[in-house]
């Protein structure tokens, strides 16, 4: 199983780490355009093998792309990343132009290849490199939900007090700030609603804390996060990777599902061998549907300033 991680800054750096130590790859490849820079990074990786005790080998390369050949699951992290006070949104203008240079060189190579789409904004990167690539919806997927998700459930847990393990929720809608549908209706903890323990108003807090995590790291870190987005990335390859059929809350492109067409944005889904394998189709309420269709609107918006 070959991976290949386009980006060798923070986020591609974590993701190639976590796929490395959880073993189930024989290579990951980081590619970057910054002269040596994927190639320091794969040897440092390299030199904790020993440490961390896995087999994976790790190459790096300066845009040469023929070493990503015949790649299972490509990765996309490329791009500028937010600075303190900017939207996801506002990376378009540059971040379109690196996605579609990228996805096609990667496809020249692995023309079978599995593509995650990681760069921001990452529903509207999924859509262009739907719109741009032509292969298989099931084979191009944005990591969003995944990431949200994590954080979630995160909120949940210290809301809580309990452990995180006991912890279950979702995120759907889109990968921004405003798109965020956060299912705490349905959020659970050991199976239990999550309503049972704390009050809708506490609800309502993790709610909103949960939509503005990228915002509040970028904030504190005067730059976007790295490592819950690349431990995102890594469980999503592991699943397809390893045919786990997990479900996953995932950017895909819908016809229909949802009531949704001609879009990317985050709803559960089913990974495995063949990347996305199902859309899950779960009961929303009222509420939620409307939440979820005020998303769509916002990335539909987005969309519309590709060049495409």
């Amino acid at each position: 199983m070959k991976i290949t991680v386009v980006g060798a800054g923070a986020v591609g750096a974590s993701c190639a780490e976590y796929i490395a130590i959880k073993d189930f790859a024989s290579e990951v490849v980081i590619l970057d355009i910054k002269k040596g820079f994927a190639e320091g990074k794969a040897m440092d990786l390299m030199q904790t093998a020993s440490l961390n005790g896995f087999d994976t080998k790790i190459s790096g390369s300066t845009s040469d792309y023929s070493k990503t050949a015949n790649s299972d699951i490509c990765v996309i992290t490329s791009g500028i990343p937010r600075k303190p006070g900017m939207t996801r949104e506002e990376l378009i203008g540059i971040n379109a132009g690196i996605v579609k240079t990228v996805a096609a060189n990667l496809i020249e190579h692995s023309p079978s290849t599995i593509i995650i789409v990681v760069s921001n904004p990452m529903d509207t990167m999924t859509y262009l490199v739907h719109k741009t690539t032509g292969i298989p919806k099931n084979k191009i997927i944005g990591m969003g939900g995944a990431l949200d998700s994590a954080r979630f459930k995160y909120r949940l847990a210290e809301a809580l007090g309990a452990p995180i393990s006991d912890i279950d929720g979702m995120v759907i809608g889109g990968h921004s700030d405003k798109g965020m549908v956060p299912l705490t209706r349905l959020a659970t903890r050991n199976s239990i609603p999550a309503s049972e323990f704390i009050s809708e108003e506490r609800l309502e807090q993790v709610l909103q804390d949960t939509k503005v995590g990228g915002a509040t790291l970028t904030g504190l870190l005067g730059t976007s996060a790295w490592y819950a987005p690349g431990a995102a990335v890594s469980g999503m390859v592991q699943a397809i990777a390893c045919d786990t059929k997990k479900i996953f809350p995932c950017s895909t492109l819908l016809e229909g599902e949802y009531g949704l067409h001609d879009l990317c944005i985050g709803v559960p889904v089913v990974l495995g061998k063949d990347g996305i394998e199902s859309i899950v189709e779960i009961n929303l309420s009222a509420t939620e549907k409307a939440h979820l269709q005020e998303s769509a609107i916002g990335v539909s918006k987005t969309n519309g300033l590709l060049d495409i």
